[in-house]
């Protein structure tokens, strides 16, 4: 019978609809609490957010995994979409991007437009023209993997959202890691922000880089656990499982960095 710590006060919270709590990975079986907060906004702070949602069920050795798009609305890179004026090159280039049942990307002008001005045009140029080329070799992903997490994580409006941020776009979180160090000290836990949607899953920050493998984080968020829809769970605990006839490890014991 597996166990978890912490197992004495009972979490309130249940796993998404069609996910799993549980999962076995190669450094031990987890559990992923999903936390269900109110709609995030700018005008938010996450410190109170973690708090109000977090602190009462956290548990030592505990990882709080965060997705990357309420630390961007809380830092003000999340904009309507009414509110961005794309330019030509933001026109041209958004209508070469192969657009994804489950996130818009770079393929709309907006987004491109965003994209130009955090990341500049002549690289942005730069990683089309290789595109263009190496498709003709049969490569693919070659765009993205020049423009690099930066450019991964902005997106835009999409049906499923939780309103109102099905009108809007948005920017990858500014210092990631430095956003995930703050928080981990604040809430005493290790922090990852996440990108993750039911194609794959992007680590963005950890506030311990040196002792949060990110190959874990992976295997932990491999099938998102946080839905991506109107499931309005941004924030997960992780915790790990033990035998119950076996001392509780922590943590730190797992191989994750």
């Amino acid at each position: 019978m597996m166990r978890y710590a912490g197992e004495d006060s009972p979490m309130p919270f249940v796993p998404n609809h069609g996910k799993s709590l549980n999962i076995t990975t190669n450094y031990g079986v987890f559990a992923r609490y999903p936390v269900k907060t109110h709609v995030i906004m700018a005008s938010d702070s996450l410190r109170p957010v973690l708090d109000h949602y977090l602190a009462p069920y956290l548990q030592p050795g505990d990882y709080v995994f965060i997705s990357e798009k309420i630390v961007a609305i809380t830092q003000g890179r999340a904009f309507p979409v009414e509110e961005i004026k794309p330019g030509r090159w933001a026109k041209v280039l958004s209508s070469f991007v192969q657009k994804s049942a489950h996130g818009i990307g770079l393929g709309m002008p907006c987004t491109m437009e965003l994209a130009i001005r955090e990341i500049g045009l002549l690289k942005i140029l730069f990683a089309a023209v290789c595109s263009a080329v190496t498709k003709l070799f049969g490569i693919h992903g070659v765009f993205y993997r020049i423009l690099g997490e930066q450019a991964r994580a902005i997106d835009g409006p999409c049906d499923y959202t939780i309103p109102p941020y099905n009108r809007y776009a948005k920017l990858a979180p500014s210092r990631p890691n430095e956003a995930a160090k703050e928080l981990a000290a604040h809430i005493g836990a290790k922090i990852v922000i996440i990108d993750a949607n039911d194609l794959g899953v992007e680590v963005l920050g950890r506030s311990h880089p040196d002792e949060i493998d990110i190959d874990f984080c992976k295997e932990v968020f491999g099938d998102n656990p946080l839905g991506q829809g109107a499931e309005q769970t941004p924030i997960c605990i992780l915790r790990k499982a033990w035998q119950e006839d076996a001392e509780p490890p922590s943590l730190e014991s797992c191989s994750c960095g």
